[in-house]
């Protein structure tokens, strides 16, 4: 795909995406977000933090896209670990930041609401700002701490406001997120523009189902995702355990697949529900296990509870359920009915005996449950295919450098560095 915005036969224009939470390219919205852009004509760079298991390497070089990644060990201990981690990966930015020159647009990806620091710096160089807003981190401090409006909630709005201050153009994962910047953020609407998420169909393919997967049962549960304390693996655990012991149901395997913060904790919860031998936890998986797993589940699982977040937050597992063709049992959320429409059962908000009973309607109809996958494979391949998010990535970079000369043409003087002070 190549774009006005690449100054066809001139100069290519220079993007870095800075990233603090996930590596890349394992975080998937990025690097689609750089495809995209390279695939426009872009010189493309990342600063992102090493995986532990993958994207382990300081530098590389993949399918034209530069990254440049930095240790980070991830908080613990409360705020003050909080503090060394992001003093470590804002110090890292700009090293990094500083080596690879001046850029056309510094496209930082939130949380946390601090890389508008790096971008200011870069923005004195000459480059525009966008924010890609992946979560409303005041929303987020609600629903994971669970300690009120009190002065750290105070101090994140306070971040987020200096970031939309700071930015030249705002990316949004769906409308509500836009509603925010515009009310909350003060943005203007020709300045912010919606890129949903979108899974990579080339990356997802169903492929024949493995019945061994359900281990001797006649259905597979399957969650996939991240499991922090906002996610609802615990929601979906208890709704098992009614399932079970309420509804009288023993005839599903569940399988949880992935990792996070609370992983050992739902591994504990399980069993002490007696869910031991019913639901098995695989930590991250490879995609060819990912795509076997999906490809044999009856049901999936989108446990994720109502709270100031997740109402309005785009969930990736539900994409990824309906790229593969299956139905799912979420809890009814706002976001969750934009994304999947008819091809989910919606449970009343945390209610974990209406959520066991949405599960118990679909084991009992395969006529539903194939209606519902295919539904929910034709509005990925159509309303919330990529191409779309593509074509409003590429108007919001050319919104950006609009009567914006690319660095490579600026000449010497704009790219001479001064000490880091």
């Amino acid at each position: 795909m190549s774009g006005e915005i690449s100054g066809g036969a001139g100069p290519a224009r220079r993007a870095l995406i800075l990233v603090e939470n996930l590596s890349v390219p394992f975080d998937r919205r990025v690097w689609q977000e750089c495809t995209t852009l390279r695939e426009a004509g872009w010189d493309v760079h990342v600063i992102c933090p090493r995986g532990e298991k993958r994207d382990t390497e300081p530098e590389a070089l993949i399918d034209g896209v530069r990254i440049h990644r930095y240790p980070l060990r991830a908080a613990t201990g409360g705020p003050a670990g909080y503090l060394r981690e992001y003093g470590s990966a804002l110090w890292h930015t700009v090293r990094l930041a500083r080596k690879i020159g001046p850029v056309d647009v510094v496209h930082a990806c939130n949380p946390p609401d601090l890389l508008f620091l790096p971008a200011l710096w870069l923005k004195r160089q000459g480059a525009r700002f966008v924010f890609d807003q992946h979560d409303l981190v005041p929303e987020l401090y609600l629903s994971r701490f669970d300690r009120g409006k009190d002065l750290l909630y105070r101090g994140v709005c306070a971040l987020e406001r200096r970031t939309y201050r700071a930015a030249d153009i705002v990316l949004s994962t769906n409308e509500s997120y836009r509603d925010v910047a515009l009310s909350r953020g003060g943005q203007r609407p020709e300045d912010v523009f919606v890129v949903r998420s979108a899974p990579d169909v080339g990356r997802f393919q169903p492929v024949p189902a493995e019945p061994e997967l359900k281990r001797g049962k006649p259905h597979l549960l399957c969650y996939l995702g991240v499991m922090g304390p906002q996610d609802g693996v615990d929601y979906a655990l208890r709704a098992l355990a009614k399932l079970r012991d309420e509804l009288g149901r023993t005839d599903w395997h569940a399988v949880f697949i992935g990792g996070g913060d609370t992983f050992d904790a739902m591994v504990r919860l399980s069993r002490r529900l007696g869910l031991a031998e019913q639901v098995q936890f695989t930590g991250r998986i490879p995609d060819a296990d990912l795509a076997r797993y999906l490809s044999t589940a009856d049901v999936c699982l989108s446990p994720d509870p109502h709270n100031p977040l997740n109402d309005v937050s785009t969930m990736n597992k539900v994409l990824e359920y309906m790229v593969m063709g299956r139905p799912i049992v979420s809890f009814d959320l706002r976001e969750a009915r934009v994304s999947a429409g008819d091809a989910a059962v919606y449970a009343p908000a945390n209610d974990e005996a209406e959520f066991a009973k949405g599960i118990a309607l679909l084991l009992d109809d395969p006529d539903l449950r194939a209606r519902m996958g295919k539904t929910g494979q034709e509005r990925i391949g159509g309303e919330l295919a990529w191409r779309h998010s593509q074509a409003s990535l590429l108007a919001a970079y050319e919104a950006a450098c609009r009567d914006h000369t690319p660095v490579a043409a600026r000449g010497p003087a704009r790219t001479r560095r001064r000490p880091l002070r």
